[in-house]
């Protein structure tokens, strides 16, 4: 699974940073470019809670190769693009179905224990992450080639064809578990050492989980699963989650805030060259890269508690970002650079983790991609937020995410007992 992950961000960093150069060759208006990027995101923020609770009804399997194979075929249209139009109608099925990655997460979370899982997610994140930094040096490179931008699609295409074939071949055993769960009792939370179609062990979905995948009617099955899915949406709206998710925003605008205007305001502050903004944000990724693989001694040393491994790398994060926001030489922002690229690393891994304890099982699809809009939602109202902050200072961003920093540490604080209680926060309908 880290492979796809590797290869998934890969094939997506090369094609990404091209796009903008691309629809204006085919004559399109800055405004024009905006609003198709405008439409992806909006495809993400709504599609991709739809996507995750789908993977739960379905199965890991047959949902992770319909996303990876309908995002090849989204890459494949964009490499045939000639117009504005093709270039909009390529990117729904990518706006749509790109949430592979999520999905493998969900994976790897039925997979794994509770202890182990922070630990797991932490190396697949670094393995995707990898893939992100060698990305663009490749598609910098086809980018001096003529028709750069159509190989570089036809490559990403390829290679998300390539993963599909390797989620194919991974040792799949999928098997009805339903006389297992009535013979454990619907209190059951144990996690499987298997893929199965269906890793919920909470009584209340089995019976839709089984008629969406053993009905003989297509439309029935697909009936069946989407009223599955909008149940199951239903119940994390209703549940006790809403200050992990609110968390999850306010650390995610944070740090968008951080990096919004960061190559500007240096510039402005200390007259850094853009050459030199690149290479402290190369460093700063491969930095956060690394910490992906340093997690296990750091969950060690805290004896795996995530709350606390999380509550201490938000304030260490707040921390370093007013740090940066004071910074009087060019140097203490690369310091500050080099424990920020750890410690948001480690904190995006406890929340996906966090969010996983609290939401219990039953749902780990569906939990990870409300988590995945919550970021989507992240990404529209900081550069708002950016764009009035800037009105004051350079450093109006990263300041304005320092208020909003604390404003999450104080909800952890507030949270504590929960958080640390012996027991998880299941849904209220459980």
């Amino acid at each position: 699974l880290f492979l796809p992950a590797f290869q998934d961000l890969f094939g997506v960093s090369m094609v990404v940073p091209l796009l903008n150069l691309h629809i204006k060759s085919l004559g399109a208006s800055p405004t024009v470019a905006g609003i198709i990027g405008s439409i992806y995101g909006v495809m993400q923020l709504f599609s991709s809670t739809f996507v995750g609770c789908w993977s739960d009804i379905v199965g890991r399997r047959y949902s992770l190769l319909a996303c990876v194979l309908l995002s090849a075929l989204g890459y494949l249209l964009l490499g045939t693009s000639t117009t504005v139009l093709l270039f909009a109608i390529s990117r729904v099925p990518v706006g749509i179905f790109k949430h592979t990655l999520s999905i493998c997460k969900a994976l790897l979370s039925d997979l794994v224990s509770e202890r182990d899982r922070p630990l797991v997610i932490g190396r697949f994140n670094a393995a995707s992450s990898v893939g992100f930094i060698l990305g663009p040096v490749v598609g910098g490179y086809f980018t001096e080639l003529e028709g750069g931008f159509y190989k570089s699609s036809f490559i990403c295409a390829s290679i998300f064809i390539l993963n599909a074939g390797l989620v194919w071949m991974l040792p799949w055993r999928e098997e009805n578990t339903s006389s297992s769960d009535r013979a454990q009792g619907t209190g059951s939370s144990k996690v499987t050492e298997n893929f199965s179609i269906k890793t919920n062990h909470d009584l209340r979905f089995q019976p839709v989980a089984t008629r969406s995948v053993a009905s003989d009617s297509p439309f029935l099955s697909s009936w069946t699963q989407t009223a599955a899915m909008l149940k199951r949406i239903k119940d994390i709206a209703c549940s006790d989650l809403w200050d992990i998710f609110l968390i999850r925003l306010l650390m995610s605008v944070t740090i968008l805030l951080y990096y919004s205007n960061f190559g500007l305001a240096l510039e402005e502050r200390f007259g850094v060259k853009p050459k030199f903004t690149g290479y402290l944000i190369s460093y700063s990724s491969t930095l956060g890269a690394l910490a992906g693989f340093v997690l296990e001694p750091i969950t060690k040393l805290y004896q795996h508690n995530t709350y606390t491994l999380l509550l201490h790398s938000s304030i260490l994060t707040c921390s370093l970002i007013l740090l940066y926001t004071s910074a009087l030489n060019i140097w203490t922002v690369v310091l500050s650079s080099t424990f920020l690229a750890f410690s948001t690393t480690v904190g995006r891994t406890c929340i996906t983790d966090l969010e996983l304890s609290l939401g219990g099982n039953q749902a780990s699809g569906a939990l990870l991609g409300v988590g995945q809009s919550v970021t989507s939602v992240a990404r529209i109202v900081a550069p708002l937020l950016s764009g009035i902050a800037q009105e004051f200072s350079p450093c109006g961003p990263p300041g304005l995410g320092v208020a909003l920093a604390l404003v999450a540490i104080l909800i952890m604080n507030l949270n504590k007992p929960r958080y640390c209680g012996s027991g998880n926060v299941k849904l209220k309908t459980q």
